[in-house]
């Protein structure tokens, strides 16, 4: 049976500002339990930014999070999918080009994101990543 991105994404996703600073960004990943937030200008995808992305590109910099923007610390050169999309391509553009998030964008707003925990749930529910993808985070 053909998997399309939509039965797998996360939907609703949250989504900032380029000039939301990357405290605020870090306290709504702290506050939502989150990896990862879409950068949007208006309803247009500009990029995405991760917690990894907060700490190697902006905080081991040096610049004060309070005044350094997200813009500077997402990834603007996405690879997207369509939320109509068969899964099997999402799983290839990730494998291209060494992705664990893809943003799924349908008319060119954003509309989820789909993960490598995304994947692991559908696929290997029991496997290690399927595992870590449904635990509780720590305190």
């Amino acid at each position: 049976m053909t998997q399309y991105v939509r039965d797998v994404m996360t939907g609703d996703p949250v989504t900032v500002e380029p000039l939301t600073s990357v405290t605020a960004v870090a306290r709504i990943m702290r506050d939502r339990d989150l990896g990862a937030v879409l950068v949007t200008e208006g309803d247009r995808l500009r990029g995405l930014v991760t917690d990894r992305d907060l700490v190697v590109r902006s905080l081991a910099e040096g610049g004060d999070p309070r005044q350094t923007t997200v813009a500077g610390a997402c990834s603007d050169d996405l690879v997207t999918v369509r939320p109509d999309e068969e899964l099997d391509r999402a799983v290839r553009l990730m494998r291209e080009h060494a992705v664990r998030r893809v943003p799924v964008v349908d008319h060119g707003h954003p509309v989820g994101i789909v993960s490598l925990g995304d994947l692991a749930m559908e696929r290997d529910p029991q496997s290690a990543l399927g595992d870590i993808s449904v635990a509780r985070p720590n305190p």
